[in-house]
């Protein structure tokens, strides 16, 4: 099973309908919406939301 990046589902590789390569890699979404979103800005999904957006260096 594949981890949809965008909402956490499980998705089966080998039924799913919706799916983007990324950087070399096959992402598998649940959805043509969790697809979008990951298109539109896979680095959100790939580092775990915001958790590593902030760098506070001061």
């Amino acid at each position: 099973m594949a981890v949809d990046p965008v909402c956490g589902m499980d998705v089966d590789e080998k039924t799913a309908q919706w799916k983007s390569e990324y950087k070399g890699k096959t992402y598998y979404f649940c959805a043509p919406g969790c697809k979008a979103s990951f298109e539109k800005d896979p680095e959100k999904y790939l580092h775990g939301g915001d958790h590593h957006e902030h760098h506070g260096h001061h």
